[in-house]
């Protein structure tokens, strides 16, 4: 695809297990486009398999970009996903590519789409204290703290979500101000209206469910416990976003011999189906610019859309 011809950018978003990739792929393939992680776990490279990331087979046919690319020790957070995509559009742009976000974290698509709040890098002497009192008092009196010093966000936060109350301390103690102020201010869009055509794939539910399901026994078969105890054994704070992707929990339950290795897989299927639940209602909410698409509709919707 010529430079001249880059004229929009395409979003692909939807639940876990719906069929983004091979949609991304097929287009990436035949628009010379390159495939831009749009994925809040799969940006960590200690989780190729768990993730369900794009094999290295499909990543040699097309480019695709920042997959895998931070280590599972750090604590990403949406701001630097942004800056580093606003990089690769820039980059995309320039070789005449056209660019093709997927994934399905909410937040990385409002960030493109609508912008971000900014609040500044929390010192880590800062955080690991909040996280020791987390541990040594519990999540309840952190967030009798909080409904002291933020009330609002108090009492928009369930009262065991351990590291959003966490998070709100942090900020709190760093800057003298709620996360809610912060949000006022922010980063700009990277994307302005009209200027990308965005579509989120939905597939019904039982079939989506059903494919939750056997995606998670294929990554058993393909490795998945073994990479999750390669994490598990570099004993990392249990708190980071990479410790907490869906099914790294339940099977390192397993690993320390909690649970069966059944009863791990049920957990994390059980888990990723309630997340695809709530992605469903996030993108409704959040993100109504997104043309909801059945999956055997998508492709025919795409092509008309990036072939002009």
């Amino acid at each position: 695809m010529s430079e001249g011809r880059v004229s929009k950018v395409v979003l692909i978003a939807g639940p876990t297990a719906s069929g983004k990739s091979a949609l991304a792929l097929e287009l990436a393939s035949s628009a010379g486009g390159v495939v831009i992680n749009a994925d809040s776990m799969q940006v960590y490279r200690d989780l190729r398999i768990i993730t369900a990331r794009p094999t290295r087979e499909e990543e040699a046919r097309v480019p695709h970009r920042l997959y895998g690319h931070v280590d599972a020790a750090v604590n990403f957070s949406a701001g630097t996903w942004l800056a580093d995509a606003a990089k690769v559009l820039e980059e995309a742009r320039a070789q005449g590519r056209l660019p093709i976000f997927i994934g399905g974290t909410g937040l990385y698509f409002k960030a493109l789409t609508a912008g971000l709040s900014t609040v500044p890098p929390i010192p880590a002497e800062l955080r690991d204290s909040v996280r020791e009192r987390l541990d040594r008092n519990g999540v309840e009196a952190l967030h009798t703290e909080l409904a002291q010093r933020d009330p609002p966000a108090a009492e928009r936060l369930n009262v065991r979500d351990r590291t959003r109350i966490a998070r709100a301390l942090e900020v709190i103690e760093a800057t003298g101000r709620s996360l809610s102020d912060w949000h006022r201010e922010g980063l700009p869009p990277l994307l302005a209206p009209n200027t990308f055509h965005a579509l989120f794939l939905a597939p019904e539910r039982d079939s989506l469910y059903a494919r939750i399901d056997a995606r998670f026994d294929a990554m058993l078969n393909s490795g998945a416990t073994e990479e999750v105890a390669r994490l598990a054994a570099r004993n990392l704070d249990p708190l980071l976003p990479a410790m907490k992707a869906h099914g790294v929990p339940p099977l390192m339950a397993h690993l320390a011999s909690q649970v069966t290795l059944q009863e791990a897989a049920a957990n994390a299927k059980a888990d990723t189906r309630h997340y695809a639940k709530r992605q469903f209602t996030w993108f409704r909410h959040q993100l109504p610019e997104f043309a909801w698409m059945k999956p055997k509709a998508a492709g025919e919707w795409l092509e008309k859309r990036t072939s002009s």
